[in-house]
């Protein structure tokens, strides 16, 4: 969507209409981000940062939408992570599985390597049920073993998870296996288990239209004091 809103300004498909007549996610358009992971991948580059390339070097004409674009621009790491088969791109004739594997397992890396900066920092899970908090999961655990061989830690840090799911008002315990709460990733991986040893966790239940803008004005007031 990031792609598309770039190109377009807007993203708009009737699933239902055309999974009917097998044109779903066919459009030549979106297609081209298989091109911009093969140019990654002959480049060394991660996939965010692909895309994002193209975005900016091609002038799209809505690129200030783009958060990829923008993580060009800036030099900040945007990461993206691909399991094979889930995107519209996939389905197309030009779709590279070698180059999008490589270049998400870079993504992968680079995204390891912030988080082995997590200490005394933060990590937030917005709107992502099963390849976030995974990808967290098996990033922290690397980063926690290079920490553990040369005597330091990766502790003392924040996570907070923004969602719709009702998780109640105790977040700070795993559920019993009984509880369907209890296979909800971002919970027990984000808000229990990753900062049970000396971590803090928050949980933020709403629409992210109110709440990701909400955090983003909190976050402008502390820096401007």
């Amino acid at each position: 969507h990031d792609f598309e809103l770039a190109l377009i300004g807007h993203t708009c498909e009737s699933v239902a209409r055309y999974v009917a007549s097998g044109e779903f996610g066919l459009w030549h358009e979106t297609g081209r981000i298989n091109e911009a992971a093969a140019a990654g991948h002959r480049d060394g580059l991660g996939l965010g940062e692909a895309i994002g390339r193209m975005i900016e070097e091609e002038s799209f004409p809505h690129r200030q939408t783009s958060v990829l674009a923008v993580g060009v621009r800036l030099g900040v790491p945007v990461t993206v992570h691909v399991a094979i088969g889930q995107d519209i791109v996939h389905e197309h004739p030009n779709f590279d599985p070698a180059a999008t594997g490589a270049t998400s397992y870079a993504d992968f890396l680079i995204f390891t390597s912030s988080v082995a900066r997590l200490e005394g920092g933060v990590f937030v899970n917005a709107g992502t049920a099963v390849m976030g908090p995974e990808v967290y999961l098996k990033a922290l655990s690397m980063a926690r073993n290079v920490a553990h061989q040369s005597g330091q830690a990766i502790r003392h840090f924040t996570t907070a998870v923004f969602d719709l799911v009702d998780l109640g008002q105790e977040v700070s315990q795993e559920a019993s296996k009984s509880d369907p709460r209890y296979y909800f990733r971002p919970y027990k991986t984000v808000l229990v288990r990753t900062v049970a040893d000396g971590g803090t966790s928050y949980y933020v239940q709403g629409d992210h239209r109110l709440t990701i803008p909400a955090l983003y004005d909190q976050i402008l007031a502390k820096s401007n004091r």
